[in-house]
Parts: C-alpha cells; structure tokens; sequence
C-alpha cells in the first residue's frame, strides 16, 4: 500500500495542455492590443471578444483585471529582454540600440495604457519595478557596451539614462500618432550619442 502511495506521490505535475497555452498566448496578445488603445478602461470583455475565447477562459487564466495587467507587464519585459538578444546578434551595434530604443517606444506605449492600474499592481507588487528595471537595464547595458566597444557610441551613457529618456518622451507626448513622433525624436538621441 505504501509502495502505491509512494508512486502517486512521485507522479509529476502535468504540464499545461497546449490549447491552454495558446489560449493564454492569445488573451495576452489581445490585451496589449486592448489596453493600448482603451487605456485600463478597456474591457475584459473586450480582450476575451478579440482573443477569441470565452470570458471564463480568461477569468481560468487571469482571475483578477490585476493579474492580467502584471502578465502583460512581465510578457512585454521578457519580448524586450529577447530583442535586444536577437538584435544584438543579428545587427550592427548601433542600429541594435536604435531599433530595441524603437521597440520599447511600444512596450511604453502598452504601459502607459494601463498606467492607472499597473499604479495598483507595482504598489501591491514593487518587486515588479524592480524586476523590470532589472531585466531591461542589463539587455540594454549589453547593447550599450556592445555600441561603445565598437567605437560608435560615447561610453558615458548607461541603461538607466537611455529608459528615463524614452519614458519621458513617451510621457510627454499624448496626441494621436505621438509614437511616430517619439520615434524620430530616439532617432535624434540615437545620432547625438554617436562619437565624433
């Protein structure tokens, strides 16, 4: 008997089924959508209508408007963390800090779609801000020292200065259209960065 016992207790935990993992994916997907352009008034309903699945699938998933918050927060963290990974490698070091510098224009955009209810989960949560300050500050200082190490770059700027400036850019800027116009303004950044 306790030979049974001792191989039910063994038994390994299951592993989500893949439709639950792509439903996950896909309500995730779907609330960055909604969030960015409703801002935190955009409904639940809204990102279960647009992934695809039903209200109770979302509610299995992401039981509270917070927690769904903070997975989009952390989902867009690690998409950021793996960018500046894949440019790094695939493109010349100054224009993997321009492009990444690009992208977390969206990822700011997101944020500051949901900014009235991330205020609640970074309050409930302030390992989160540190988390993220964390994982996007050594993807960056990656590509920063990359940048001046090939001579394209000056090398008194760190990751802390490159993500208060695009923040403030984006924060500074409401009207429609304002990511094309923080875009050209990283451009300009970018260029005043360059040696020489």
């Amino acid at each position: 008997m306790s030979g049974i016992d001792g191989a039910v207790a063994a038994k390994p935990a299951r592993k989500p089924r893949a439709d639950s993992a792509r439903n996950r994916e896909r309500v995730l997907e779907a609330a960055k959508s909604v969030f960015a352009a409703g801002g935190p008034a955009g409904s639940l309903e809204a990102v279960a209508r647009q992934a695809g699945v039903g209200i109770g699938t979302l509610y299995r998933h992401f039981p509270t408007r917070e927690t769904l918050f903070e997975a989009v927060y952390r989902r867009e963290v690690e998409q950021l963390v793996e960018l500046a990974e894949q440019f790094g490698t695939d493109l010349p070091p100054l224009e993997a800090l321009r492009r990444w510098m690009h992208a977390n224009v969206e990822f700011v955009a997101t944020k500051k779609g949901m900014s009235a209810a991330l205020a609640v989960v970074v309050h409930a949560s302030s390992d989160l801000t540190a988390y993220s300050m964390d994982r996007l500050g050594r993807a960056l200082g990656t590509l920063l020292r990359c940048a001046a190490e090939a001579k394209a770059i000056r090398d008194d700027i760190g990751p802390e200065d490159i993500l208060r400036t695009v923040v403030g850019l984006c924060y500074t800027h409401d009207k429609p259209g304002w990511q094309s116009n923080v875009h050209r303004l990283v451009d300009v950044f970018v260029d005043g960065m360059r040696r020489g």
